[in-house]
């Protein structure tokens, strides 16, 4: 006898069930099936054969692999207790349904019972493994609800970087075994970001079934996609092996959001946009444009010193800057990064008048104030060290990252301290948003420091609501949705050369929305890569998410600050419709050219953005398709920046000549012709429905 339940999305059906009193285990996830199917049918259906040689029944691929039942594969349970390593026999114990699903399980003897949790939220469903004990035990691996793996794919996506380098794709081919990453260094990292995608075969980035699986977690995780003897697949994540290092009686696998989508990875990226920006993100004010970032740390480092920073000020403002970011060197000591961390005071040597004066400049020219803080970290040569060694984290002869060290945010008298500090500098000083860094990797993996974070924020944001955050951790280094449910921006890259960021933007759209995405206009000549680059594609590329500067504004001569002050006007022109929307990865029949459209909710207006990051192999540009528009529709769509098409271009693309008017199946099966264009080119197309 089989129980079945059934949870649908926008774009994905998630079939679970119990056979007998057995672990669950999902019969189909997929795109969406019929209202009425039959899972009983379907289920039976997709019911194994057996070959020769192999045993006489088929181990179940449950949502928690048990080795016990002569399962081949990795086990989804690693627990011991002081007897030694435990094979718990789990045995259905009941469902609830009133809000998501519940099925609990239990094994009586060893004083364990195991709970999966499903929700389905906006596009998406989350799903999470809890295990209860009645005595200590040792959790060493608890994977999230287990997933089957596509046969239709023929390999693994996923992501690797490291500083001003993040979000590179790999591609992994199956193959039988595992394929194995492990981020194990404390945060979400630039090494392992937790995020896989499977794409079943002819997959593209506009059509064809693709699948996503994301941990809300920020403590570092597992992910295994395993390719099974027989043939079949499974795919299991969950937080990082022994990140809880003492036994105890709780444990959580971290919340897992999975999607689907027909429409290619552009309907993953739909589904975990509107997720992350809706259902995540705990906006102080929801109805508030994101604001026009300045962020002085590239025009000044460390080097602080009030008149300069206010005449900096002053031009930002005029720039149209409305947000202006004080960084790195404010407070102790801070001449350098070897530091001062801890203590969290004004330097009165650089700002003899605090920092008041130059919040009500910064105030009076129109805009609000934040701050650069590192709360999770300490410094050796700073107060708080001096006065509280034992509050380091890990062995006192640890290797340091940056010159720096980690506290340990699992002792309730390290929060208290450092919300103390950090409520004393909000409420005395008018500042409305802190860039929150997270300079250095962990010594020890430790799920109680990710708690500890997740407590201090949360205690922060209860005492100022109208605070905004950003994660920040070397750039990229701290981006889940374990963050972004306390957090309200995070900073992709510490890389503002805009090649990078054009790609590096691309590719974390599919999981993220532009309008927690920081992108800045940075200097003339890139302090991370060199490169010297066009300010309209520097300006565009940063007008693709949520946008800012960071870079000294008094290099800039006139023709560059017209230009800037262009994008940033059109940025906050449209802002709102676009943050709003939907921004899609679009297919590029040219490998040089990375495309996207961004759409209003309501479908009205879209723009699209199509970035050259080299030469072309080709002479001619190839036409451009769109995706997410309505076919029989028709739309004005116009060129926004024909002043940066160069000498070399010298045909009669229509576009040249003013709007024209179109249906959306031709825009997206026939394409537009853009300008010839050199590398470091944006053309910027916006469109409206008629």
């Amino acid at each position: 006898m089989s129980q079945h339940w059934r949870l649908d999305s926008l774009g994905q059906t998630l079939l679970l069930r119990v056979t007998g009193d057995a672990m669950a285990d999902a019969v189909y996830w997929g795109p969406p099936l019929p209202e009425g199917e039959d899972i009983g049918a379907l289920a039976a259906a997709l019911r194994p054969d057996l070959g020769s040689g192999n045993m006489d029944a088929v181990a179940p691929l449950s949502i928690c692999p048990d080795p016990g039942q002569s399962f081949a594969g990795q086990p989804g349970l690693s627990i011991a207790d002081r007897s030694g390593p435990l094979k718990p026999r789990f045995r259905f114990a009941g469902a609830e349904t009133e809000d998501g699903l519940a099925l609990r399980f239990t094994d009586p003897a060893l004083g364990l019972t195991y709970i999966a949790r499903f929700q389905v939220t906006g596009d998406v469903i989350t799903a999470e493994a809890r295990l209860n004990a009645d005595h200590p035990v040792s959790c060493h691996w608890l994977a999230a609800p287990v997933l089957p793996g596509p046969q239709d794919s023929d390999a693994i996506h996923d992501w690797q970087g490291s500083w001003i380098r993040e979000f590179h794709r790999q591609i992994t081919p199956w193959s039988q075994g595992i394929r194995l990453r492990e981020a194990r260094q404390g945060r979400s990292g630039h090494e392992h970001p937790p995020m896989a995608l499977i794409l079943s075969r002819g997959c593209t980035k506009t059509s064809g079934t693709a699948r996503a699986l994301h941990l809300g977690w920020s403590g570092g995780h597992r992910f295994v996609a395993e390719e099974l003897p027989d043939g079949r697949r499974q795919l299991q994540m969950g937080r990082s092996w022994d990140s809880d290092p003492v036994p105890g009686t709780e444990f959580s696998s971290g919340t897992l959001i999975i999607a689907c989508s027909i429409e290619g990875e552009a309907g993953i990226a739909r589904a975990f946009q509107t997720y992350l920006r809706d259902h995540v993100v705990p906006w102080p004010d929801p109805e508030r444009p994101r604001p026009v970032h300045y962020n002085c740390w590239e025009a000044v480092y460390f080097d602080h010193d009030p008149e300069t920073l206010t005449e900096i000020a002053t031009r930002a403002a005029a720039l149209g800057a409305e947000r202006f970011v004080l960084d790195d060197g404010w407070f102790g000591r801070r001449d350098d990064d070897t530091t001062s961390l801890g203590d969290w005071q004004v330097d009165r040597r650089k700002w003899p008048d605090g920092l008041t004066p130059l919040i009500e400049h910064v105030q009076s020219l129109g805009m609000s104030f934040g701050l650069w803080v590192e709360p999770e970290m300490v410094n050796r040569d700073s107060d708080l060290f001096r006065a509280h060694p034992d509050w380091l984290l890990g062995p006192e002869d640890q290797t340091p990252g940056r010159g720096q060290y980690a506290l340990d945010l699992s002792q309730d008298a390290v929060r208290d301290h450092l919300f103390g500090l950090l409520d004393t500098l909000l409420r005395d000083n008018a500042i409305d948003y802190l860039k929150w860094d997270h300079n250095r990797l962990f010594p020890v993996v430790d799920a109680r420091q990710t708690y500890g974070i997740y407590d201090l924020l949360d205690r922060l944001r209860t005492a100022h609501p109208t605070v905004e955050i950003e994660s920040c951790a070397s750039g990229g280094g701290r981006i889940d949705a374990g963050i972004l449910g306390r957090t309200h921006r995070v900073w992709l890259s510490d890389s503002n050369d805009a090649i990078e960021r054009l790609r590096i933007q691309h590719e974390a759209a599919l999981f993220l929305p532009p309008a927690i995405t920081g992108s800045h206009v940075g200097p003339r000549q890139c302090h991370t890569s060199g490169r010297i680059l066009p300010m309209s594609f520097r300006g565009w590329v940063a007008a693709q998410r949520h946008m800012g500067m960071e870079m000294d504004p008094r290099e800039l001569n006139e023709d560059e600050a017209a230009t800037l002050r262009q994008i940033i006007g059109w940025y906050k022109e449209t802002r709102d419709w676009r943050m709003g929307g939907v921004t899609l990865p679009l297919d590029s029949d040219d490998p040089a050219v990375t495309p996207e459209v961004q759409i209003a909710a309501d479908g009205s207006r879209f723009v699209l953005f199509a970035g050259r990051h080299a030469s072309s192999a080709q002479s001619l540009p190839r036409p451009q398709r769109l995706a997410g528009l309505e076919p029989g529709a028709r739309y004005r769509v116009r060129l926004l920046n024909p002043e940066d098409r160069p000498p070399q271009s010298r045909g009669a693309p229509a576009l040249l000549d003013g709007p024209l008017e179109l249906t959306g199946a031709t825009l997206m099966q026939a394409g537009l012709a853009l300008p010839w264009s050199w590398p470091a080119t944006m053309w910027v197309v916006e469109g409206e429905k008629l």
